[in-house]
């Protein structure tokens, strides 16, 4: 067994225009203080890091990575999330989209598709100059809009939107596989792949890729009421990436998992700070180290009620504490008498 990396932060709900959230340095210091010992960086902020060079430049992912060290922090992974929803958008999506692209390529759907490609497979060659091994992003979603089936979905509907899936990141999946990088779907409503059963369609469309792999995120979960456990069990080994995020239900006689269209505050499901909702840690913590999970524990924040800044110095204790060092020994070795096969073979009445 391994024993889990962390505690770590995603650092894209702390950047800011205002120090210390302004630069790398600054931001990692200010990570550092707080105790973790890993950050994962969103590739669309450039406040944090410049993905052409990082791209095309091994000294400049150095220069990064050392950033970091100075302040005894690791670079865990990066991210791509609202760049790799931009691989699939549905057209009643598009304008409020544009807003995730650079401005040359808004109110331009294949322009914006083309750019997110690229940024994706810009995003392998840097995981690979920084010796990373996993990439946290989303799949995109053309078949969202047609999640309720009324009126009926016309037969073939879904089939087609995942077959288009599966075309539009083969060619990706296959940048990351030469990179030796992994990609780490975030399994999330509002992109086609929001459950095991979508991510199930989605392998069969890219025939198994073996870089077509998951980040375990509990908390979109509870928000679906999906079991969050089960899950482990069934998709441990496509497990590479695990965001820290807690969340509660709480329906009504209102209100369910839809949410009635209200705010994050007046919700039935909604995020909540570490330990402040009602994801079982314990027991995922337990579930990854069993299955060998060996890389970093990433609180991602988001609350509909906490401040962020105290939500961040709660985390790194919250994930730190929740961390198994695993044993090197059974528990129960200083009873063991060694192994005798003829020992055995009497025991069991056989001699």
């Amino acid at each position: 067994m391994k024993t889990i990396k962390g505690p770590a932060i995603f650092l894209a709900q702390f950047a800011g225009d205002a120090a210390p959230f302004n630069s790398f340095d600054a931001i990692c210091g200010w990570a550092a203080s707080l105790g973790y010992k890993g950050v994962q960086i969103p590739t669309w902020d450039s406040r944090l890091i410049d993905l052409n060079k990082a791209s095309d430049s091994k000294d400049y992912c150095d220069e990064l990575a050392g950033t970091a060290a100075k302040h005894g922090l690791a670079i865990t992974e990066l991210s791509s999330h609202i760049i790799g929803q931009l691989v699939a958008v549905h057209p009643v999506y598009d304008e409020l989209m544009d807003g995730f692209a650079v401005p040359a390529v808004r109110g331009n759907p294949k322009a914006r598709q083309e750019w997110a490609v690229d940024h994706l497979k810009r995003c392998a060659r840097a995981s690979k100059n920084l010796g990373l091994t996993a990439h946290p992003t989303f799949s995109g979603a053309l078949a969202w809009p047609f999640l309720y089936p009324f009126p009926q979905r016309p037969a073939g509907l879904v089939e087609e939107a995942f077959a288009e899936l599966g075309r539009r990141w083969t060619p990706i999946l296959d940048v990351f596989d030469e990179n030796g990088v992994d990609v780490a779907y975030e399994i999330h409503p509002s992109e086609d792949l929001h459950d095991g059963i979508t991510f199930e369609m989605f392998l069969a469309e890219v025939k198994d890729h073996p870089r077509a792999n998951l980040l375990y995120d509990p908390s979109h979960f509870v928000l679906q009421q999906l079991d969050y456990l089960d899950y482990i069990d069934i998709y441990h080994e496509r497990i590479k990436a695990f965001h820290v995020k807690d969340a509660e239900f709480n329906p009504t006689g209102r209100q369910g998992v839809y949410g009635g269209f209200q705010s994050w505050v007046n919700r039935a499901g909604r995020f909540r700070s570490l330990g402040d909702g009602q994801v079982d840690f314990g027991a995922i913590f337990s579930k990854l180290t069993a299955y060998d999970y060996g890389s970093w524990a990433v609180l991602e924040w988001e609350c509909a009620l906490k401040h962020p800044e105290d939500g961040a110095r709660e985390g790194a204790e919250f994930i730190k504490h929740h961390i198994i060092r695993v044993t090197e020994h059974a528990f129960d070795d200083f009873a063991g008498a060694g192994t005798d096969e003829a020992a055995n073979r009497r025991i069991l009445g056989i001699a």
